[in-house]
């Protein structure tokens, strides 16, 4: 049975009033040529640089060449799915990254979609991920401590919040557990944490993790992995995505620590990309803008100033807030005047260097106190610290000069066996093991005790366990000791008096247990 000419008009009429009259324009492009995570596409006329790219099957790519016949993407997924004369389509969006507290204790890609198994991620705000570092007017001098708990680094290369501290050494000399060490003293200092894993293998990742978990730290951490097994365009992003979650709690007036591990398979990837891409090679065939792409990463580490207006005024919280970067650099024997290293301690305040032999003859962290530097220096620590750490640095630098005379068995005078035999004792002072930072308080009394001649005359194996049992014994019957100098965050008179007062009465009775054993 044929409609009536009434219903044919009542189907037109709502067909009329449904029609949507607005032209949706899209950017389309034909993929020329895929492969090795690379692709080239033609026709993409709007196209932005880094702007994201929806390729079939769901593969995502950044557009990063822009050329006059085509377009050089880099491709964030399987590019066995992307054939070519597969059609692209331009979102219009410069490729950004989910942040904010939602993703504190979760474990992210380079793209900040979670991997860890924990649903989804619960975040309104996305952020792009390279973004202009804060101005000079918008920036103020780091003068706060960012506390490592560890006694060799807060004496004598202190960190402060918004520093930029490089960690360099050999490969197994503990880099990592200094990393993860920091991360575990922020445990209550209201600072966020961003460990960025670049490169590594997903089982040193896995116990990074566990050893978080175990210690309570991962309430306030975001591990941002792209390992040794992701595409090299996902290690290239994984830096940039993390300091973008990290500048979301800086520009909110909070503090926030990243850290890069590490920049050389960082670079190196950065490398792999280019070199796909067909740009031309430099120096040990890394592309001429490898210092750029460490500098502008770096460089949005910052102190804020109480006025600074980095983001939309809406959201911005006043308070200065900072961002504090530990990038990591693994060097071979020891050489750092290799091209990445040298570019990266040009761009950082500092460097903490650890040595291989130090290492193995179990100083540990092994941290080289005369080549590790801190351009920060006394404005990054408390007064406490600063009073007690002078002398230690000065301490240490004798030591060294004169340990290498010594090794020549010449008959040495008493000034000199004095010197050697109390370096010995600091040396054994700042040993430390790992996952086990120490409270500010706490290193101040010992590095005190150790820069005060107190421990001259106890037995060099016996000064770990004098360490234990002095902090111990401050904690039971003297804690109001700790407790003034972490409030105050300085050693007045009268406390360094009482300290001084502790020690002594302490080392009566160690010196009378040794003896009794002994």
């Amino acid at each position: 049975m044929g409609m009536t000419p009434s219903e044919i008009t009542s189907i037109l009429k709502q067909q009329i009033k449904a029609f949507d009259g607005s032209v949706a324009v899209s950017n389309f492009g034909t993929v020329l040529s895929v492969g090795d995570g690379v692709a080239r596409v033609h026709g993409l006329k709007d196209c932005k640089v880094s702007e994201l790219l929806e390729f079939p099957n769901g593969v995502k790519g950044i557009a990063l060449n822009l050329e006059e016949e085509d377009v050089g993407v880099i491709l964030l997924g399987d590019d066995t799915k992307v054939k070519e004369g597969d059609r692209v389509t331009g979102t219009g969006e410069i490729i950004s990254v989910p942040v904010g507290p939602g993703l504190l204790g979760r474990v992210v890609n380079a793209l900040g979609e979670p991997i860890d198994g924990k649903g989804v991620i619960k975040s309104e705000l996305k952020m792009p991920i390279e973004r202009n570092a804060p101005s000079v007017v918008e920036r103020k001098g780091v003068h706060e401590p960012l506390q490592t708990g560890i006694k060799a680094i807060d004496g004598m290369i202190p960190v402060g919040r918004g520093q930029r501290e490089l960690i360099i050494g050999d490969r197994q000399t503990g880099k990592t557990a200094v990393c993860v060490d920091t991360i575990i003293n922020q445990k209550g200092k209201g600072v966020k944490c961003v460990y960025v894993a670049v490169g590594q293998k997903m089982s040193t990742i896995k116990g990074v993790q566990a050893v978080l978990e175990r210690a309570g730290a991962m309430e306030y951490t975001i591990i941002v992995n792209a390992s040794a097994s992701d595409q090299a365009s996902m290690q290239y992003m994984a830096p940039f995505s993390g300091t973008t979650m990290g500048e979301y709690f800086r520009d909110r007036g909070e503090h926030c620590l990243v850290i890069y591990d590490d920049l050389y398979k960082h670079a190196t990837a950065w490398r792999q990309v280019s070199l796909l891409l067909r740009r031309p090679p430099g120096r040990e065939a890394f592309p001429g803008d490898v210092f750029n792409l460490h500098s502008r990463l770096l460089e949005r580490s910052a102190k804020l100033a109480d006025d600074a207006h980095t983001i939309n005024p809406a959201e911005y919280k006043a308070g200065s807030g900072s961002l504090t970067s530990l990038p990591v650099v693994e060097i071979q024997q020891g050489d750092v005047t290799a091209y990445i290293p040298t570019n990266v301690i040009s761009i950082t305040d500092g460097q903490i260097y650890l040595e291989t032999d130090l290492f193995n003859s179990g100083i540990r962290p092994a941290v080289n106190v005369g080549l590790s530097v801190s351009r920060v220096g006394g404005a990054a620590q408390t007064k406490a610290m600063k009073k007690v750490a002078g002398k230690l640095r000065l301490e240490m630098a004798q030591f060294r000069e004169l340990a290498a005379f010594a090794q020549f068995g010449s008959d040495l005078d008493k000034a000199t066996l004095a010197t050697l035999r109390r370096g010995e004792r600091l040396v054994e002072l700042l040993k430390q093991p790992q996952y086990k930072p120490m409270g500010f308080e706490e290193q101040v009394m010992v590095i005190y005790a150790g820069t005060n001649r107190f421990l001259d005359e106890i037995a060099k194996d016996k000064v770990s366990v004098w360490q234990e049992q002095f902090l111990s014994y401050m904690r039971d019957a003297r804690p109001e000791v700790g407790d003034e100098i972490r409030k105050t965050g300085k050693l007045e008179a009268d406390c360094e008096a009482k300290l001084k007062d502790a020690i002594a009465s302490f080392n009566k009775t160690f010196n009378a247990a040794a003896g009794a054993k002994g």
